[in-house]
């Protein structure tokens, strides 16, 4: 009988396994582009006969009930499926920036997304992010919840000044200005290593709070330097930026020295931590509060990508933040900035 090398083996039957994952992944893929294609048509006929022909809304419960007479076991064809079909059409097809990308998600995240954002730029944000972070049904009602977009868009970092381009445009969308810890019973008062505690003991809450696409690497992780030790609170991982990621925690409002002390930890990182592969380290430091016009005098000339948030135990935005908030026009401006920048690296 023929020896065969364990190790190999094993290696061998992983690779075998992955490709017949990536076929799996492609296969699921193009069934779904055809099902939305599907349901786009639909839609489409739909709306140009009801304005062809005067229809009213009876037309779309008569058309449920003769396809699901004539296509007995299929599902999809209910009434209430025709109307989304029929206003993903009517609301998307005018739009440049969706009708390319939605058929990227499942259809049961295109109704989500139909559902609760009214804007086609928060629309695109939330496919964008589905997409490239496989966003689970809930991961996606979280994300929308938790207005990641809102705060996507007025967060405050050094992204675009200290990492490769294209790695800045990712990192710059993961960031929020603001995290919403609901998932913890602190009450005041409380210090830092009570809330770091608290979010360990909420560990897979925190890193859903955070985003997605985090894993978890420790707290209080060590970086030696010379003959002393320094800690970090959290350091994370995030899968798509390949990156490590050190978190600070604060319990009180932003300091300049917090970006200088975050700037050391993420050179230690690089130093002795980072594997070859991997892209520069960043730094997210998490506030009670914090003055914009601090922080952005703090960050201009930090040589490291360090992003500063704030947290709070509720899913209200603060009332002080209001007056930040850019314009509609501003909004559309800064997504577009990112919009266009996702569709160069797709080319």
């Amino acid at each position: 009988m023929e020896l065969i090398n364990n190790l190999e083996f094993i290696s061998f039957v992983e690779d075998v396994k992955s490709k017949i994952k990536s076929a799996q992944y492609r296969a699921l893929q193009t069934v779904n582009k055809e099902q939305i294609q599907l349901y786009w048509d639909i839609g489409q006929l739909i709306v140009e006969r009801q304005q062809k022909n005067g229809w009213g809304k009876s037309i779309v419960e008569k058309l449920s009930l003769e396809l699901q007479k004539n296509f007995v076991g299929i599902n999809g064809f209910s009434a209430r499926n025709l109307w989304y079909m029929r206003s993903l059409y009517h609301e998307y097809s005018q739009s440049v920036i969706l009708q390319p990308v939605v058929a990227e998600i499942a259809w049961t995240h295109n109704i989500l997304i139909l559902e609760k954002c009214k804007d086609e730029h928060q629309r695109f944000f939330y496919i964008e992010m589905t997409h490239r972070n496989t966003w689970s049904k809930t991961m996606l009602i979280n994300a929308i919840d938790a207005k990641t977009y809102e705060n996507t868009l007025i967060n405050q970092q050094n992204f675009e000044e200290q990492l490769p381009k294209e790695q800045a445009q990712n990192a710059d969308i993961i960031l929020r200005d603001e995290y919403t810890f609901d998932f913890l019973n602190l009450t005041e008062p409380y210090n830092e290593a009570q809330l770091e505690q608290a979010l360990i003991g909420n560990i897979r809450d925190f890193l859903s709070s955070m985003g997605g696409d985090f894993t978890f690497m420790g707290n209080q992780f060590v970086v030696r330097v010379e003959d002393k030790n320094y800690e970090i609170d959290l350091l994370l991982y995030h899968r798509g930026l390949q990156c490590l990621v050190a978190v600070e925690l604060k319990v009180e409002e932003f300091k300049p020295e917090f970006a200088g002390k975050m700037n050391f930890y993420l050179s230690a990182l690089n130093a002795y931590h980072k594997k070859p592969h991997e892209n520069p380290s960043i730094g997210i430091v998490i506030c009670k509060s914090k003055s914009r016009t601090i922080v952005e005098f703090a960050l201009q000339d930090i040589q490291k990508p360090i992003g500063v948030a704030t947290y709070t135990f509720n899913e209200s935005l603060p009332k002080e933040l209001a007056q930040f908030f850019p314009s509609k026009e501003a909004f559309i401006d800064r997504i577009e900035e990112v919009t266009n920048a996702l569709n160069k690296n797709k080319k």
